[in-house]
């Protein structure tokens, strides 16, 4: 073994002096295999060719980094090579056996999982209607509750000398267009800001963004249809609660939508997947390419 080794090390070492590294044309009188492939390392009938390294070197390697990359592959595959050849004499018939039939049933399922994933993935509808969508929620929606409080909210974070936010809290509550096209054309001097109510958020994440508002107290402002100003050294934040539902009550439609979507495609894929496997024995049988036989006694 330390011989074998110190031979390809040598082998390695002329390669990384060629450094033309890859083409490995002068090695082709010394180890010849199949339809001209050129061999590179050998363990027992075993080769490893010049095209199984051929991708190993990135562009620009120097010579050094490139003789260590083929010098660690080619002891690292013959190292495998050998512990190989070890194990099928060592190791008992019935677990190579085993073996075999692992290996076998891994090969087959394999195939089989990647062909039926691209056939789901060509063949499944993956639209889900609104009213696929209702129908579940309203059968499923007490299986959906929420395990913390949620929220609609706008709101905007000042700096703390902000001049004019009276006008800002007067905008922000009434919130009419007109409202809103004023606080967008003064929006670049907030510090942070959220118009977009209609979507549920949960308090979590809105305590991540108003750092006043903790655990504590949250009680006290996020309430339906309040609105509330907090303030600390970093600004001045300016929250308005449109909605809001507690923990534990079923989630809205629209904050578990994607959840259901999910769900619905994931029930349609495995629906499709039996209907499959059904399907091809049927055809297989009517086709005459699948039959079981009797037992005989």
């Amino acid at each position: 073994m330390h011989q074998f080794m110190q031979h390809i090390n040598k082998l390695v070492f002329l390669l990384g002096i060629l450094y033309g590294t890859l083409t490995l044309s002068s090695c082709q009188g010394v180890f010849v295999s199949d339809k001209d492939k050129v061999a590179i390392a050998r363990v027992g009938e075993n080769f490893l060719y010049k095209e199984d390294i051929q991708d190993l070197i990135p562009k620009n390697t120097t010579k050094e980094d490139s003789t260590t990359l083929v010098t660690n592959y080619i002891n690292n595959w013959a190292s495998k090579q050998l512990l190989m050849s070890k194990s099928k004499v060592n190791l008992s018939e019935e677990q190579l056996a085993e073996f075999d039939r692992l290996v076998a049933n891994y090969k087959t399922d394999l195939y089989t999982g990647a062909y039926k994933e691209a056939l789901v993935q060509k063949e499944q509808d993956t639209v889900i209607t609104n009213e696929e969508l209702n129908a579940f929620y309203q059968k499923e929606k007490e299986n959906f509750k929420l395990n913390e409080k949620i929220v609609r909210v706008r709101y905007v974070e000042l700096p703390p000398q902000f001049l004019n936010k009276s006008a800002v809290i007067e905008k922000l509550k009434g919130f009419t267009e007109k409202d809103r096209m004023y606080l967008d054309s003064i929006s670049v001097q907030f510090r942070k800001v959220n118009f977009n109510d209609s979507v549920w958020v949960e308090a979590s994440r809105l305590k991540s963004e108003i750092p006043p508002l903790t655990s504590d107290n949250e009680q006290q402002y996020l309430k339906k249809a309040q609105f509330f100003e907090m303030q600390d050294s970093l600004g001045v934040y300016l929250t308005k609660v449109v909605d809001m539902i507690d923990k534990n009550q079923p989630a809205p439609l629209q904050y578990i939508t994607p959840t259901i979507k999910r769900v619905l495609l994931n029930r349609r894929r495995l629906e499709y997947l039996r209907k499959l496997e059904v399907d091809i024995i049927d055809e297989a049988i009517k086709n005459k390419e699948f039959e079981t036989y009797e037992k005989q006694e």
